[in-house]
């Protein structure tokens, strides 16, 4: 069973050169081979996290070579769900982002290149989901660097060049800030290897440990996008893509809560720096709803959301109990897959009313009933509306705050329930504008081309919604007689409205929206294996004694 620990990394970086090597020449063999990977690596996930349950973590040593010379590749409770869960939740994005491009046929679309990167990014998240040491954690996230540059700027137009030029700033220093942490790391222990540092570290003077804590944390925080460090993730994600901003924004922020996650349970236990993550959690929590609750585009609006309940899953680590971190294992799971959903309703939304832009829909709960389902299922799911996933993950870390009776607990379980209540508000107004109301004058029609950005940098246009610094400047308002269709987001060029949905796009949003109804339907079993997952991260030794084979 150890030997199956590296596939889920080597697959899709073995089908990149075979999708590159294809190119367009065989359209459809490359889409073969990208939906078979990706559904072998679901598969694979799947057995991994069940075998991880029943027998303990499982580590493979590349090239047997042991710790700390060789590359460790570990897969545990926690780190088999968050497989299963990401490469489920690709797959569907992938169904999504094939039934969009099939349904544009756009033959300038650079689709030879969409696929070798988007395989190359779900190698490198499962890459840092597997990671048994600082190095090759390192290296998976430059790996998701390099692919997701290529992803956000498909399509060359200015807004996304920009936006991708930002994001790419950013993850620049974050890895040399990690790079940094590395070096310290190794400097003062000898090693890289996780079990390794589990045991040295605590070894080090007290200003030791917490200069690589706090180095290490800062890192993960700019990934997962914590405040004050997601400044760049609501101008970067929305000009992206509509299936790229919907993988980006459900998955790779968790990315950098998971390493959150496993660097306090594996390397700093003892929770010496619970009150600021979790002053921290409460800040992401009120600033990134309140930004929410300003915004007229959808986009932006759901980047906030994204921001404010990171801030839950830094609760749970900040509370560091058993209870806190069941419930914030939960509410990743859960966030995955409800934020992907809501961001690929966005892309629908847009291919029917032209826009994302709130001011300028209305009355699509009428002119689209499927489109609202698709809408109204994850918008109440991200509220916590009982008995939904979400309001399971929130329930199980508001009942770990009480447990804890502290100060901060108490203030983050108040912070909590006024988050979900404008969260819900934030959900509410979107349903108001874009579908109960009636349709607003000037709505595009079906089969009107709308032009959705250029490449020049003249930004003296505040664009459709009127407001600087919204990300729409330049973009075009007037519409122009329907023509060949062009692709709404892998290309970038314009947006062809339409009445009739593409059925790929709305099989795989529904899929994602089946995925988080059974976390519902399936919640006593998830929370008992993520109870599970909680007791082994705070005993730490199984993991410890499966990689140095103590």
């Amino acid at each position: 069973m150890n030997a199956l620990v590296p596939l889920p990394v080597l697959l899709p970086l073995c089908a990149t050169g075979l999708s590159l090597a294809f190119g367009t020449r065989l359209g459809r063999f490359q889409r073969f081979i990208s939906v078979a990977v990706l559904t072998a690596v679901t598969a694979l996930s799947v057995i991994l996290m069940v075998a991880a349950d029943r027998q303990g973590p499982l580590s493979v040593h590349l090239g047997d070579f042991a710790p700390p010379l060789g590359i460790t590749l570990v897969a545990d409770r926690l780190s088999g769900l968050m497989l299963t869960v990401s490469s489920a939740v690709t797959l569907c994005v992938l169904v999504y982002s094939l039934g969009q491009g099939m349904t544009d046929r756009d033959k300038e679309t650079p689709l030879a290149v969409f696929h070798p990167a988007y395989l190359i990014l779900v190698a490198g998240v499962s890459c840092t989901f597997l990671a048994g040491d600082l190095v090759n954690l390192y290296v998976g996230f430059e790996i998701m660097l390099v692919a997701s540059f290529v992803l956000l700027t498909l399509g060359g137009t200015g807004p996304r060049m920009r936006a991708g030029s930002t994001y790419v700033i950013i993850s620049l220093f974050s890895s040399m800030l990690f790079l940094t942490a590395i070096a310290m790391t190794y400097a003062a222990t000898g090693t890289a290897n996780f079990a390794q540092l589990a045991v040295r570290l605590a070894e080090l003077p007290i200003g030791v440990q917490t200069l690589i804590q706090a180095l290490l944390l800062t890192v993960f925080a700019i990934k997962a996008a914590v405040f004050p460090l997601a400044a760049w993730l609501p101008d970067s994600y929305p000009t992206a893509p509509a299936p790229v901003t919907a993988v980006f924004a459900g998955l790779l922020t968790k990315v950098g809560v998971y390493c959150m996650l496993r660097t306090e349970t594996l390397l700093f236990p003892g929770n010496r720096i619970g009150d600021l993550l979790m002053a921290i959690a409460l800040a992401s929590m009120v600033i990134g709803i309140l930004g929410a609750v300003a915004q007229t585009d959808l986009k932006r609006l759901l980047s906030f959301t994204l921001i404010s309940h990171i801030g839950y899953m830094v609760f749970g680590i900040g509370l560091a109990t058993r209870g806190a971190y069941g419930g914030a294992i939960v509410y990743v799971a859960h966030h995955i897959t409800v934020q992907t959903t809501l961001f690929l309703v966005a892309g629908l939304i847009e291919r029917r009313g032209g826009t994302t832009e709130l001011t300028r829909l209305g009355g699509l709960a009428r002119a689209a009933p499927m489109l609202a389902a698709l809408f109204f299922v994850p918008a109440m799911n991200l509220a916590g509306i009982p008995p939904l996933s979400g309001f399971i993950g929130k329930l199980g870390l508001m009942r770990a705050g009480v447990a804890d009776g502290g100060g901060w607990a108490w203030v983050l379980v108040a912070g909590s329930a006024a988050t979900s209540l404008l969260t819900l508000y934030v959900v509410a107004k979107v349903w108001n504008l874009a579908f109960w109301r009636a349709a607003p004058p000037g709505q595009a029609a079906a089969g009107t081309v709308l032009e959705a950005g250029d490449d020049s940098d003249d930004d003296s246009d505040p664009g459709p919604d009127g407001v600087f610094g919204t990300g729409d400047e330049g973009i075009g308002t007037t519409p122009q007689p329907a023509g060949q269709a062009s692709a709404a987001t892998l290309h970038g060029r314009a947006v062809t409205t339409t009445s009739r949905l593409p059925h790929p796009m709305v099989a795989a949003t529904a899929a994602t929206i089946a995925i988080g109804l059974a976390f519902t339907v399936f919640a006593d079993p998830l929370t008992a294996y993520t109870d599970r997952t909680a007791a082994e991260l705070l005993q730490r030794a199984p993991y410890i004694q499966e990689v140095l084979g103590r």
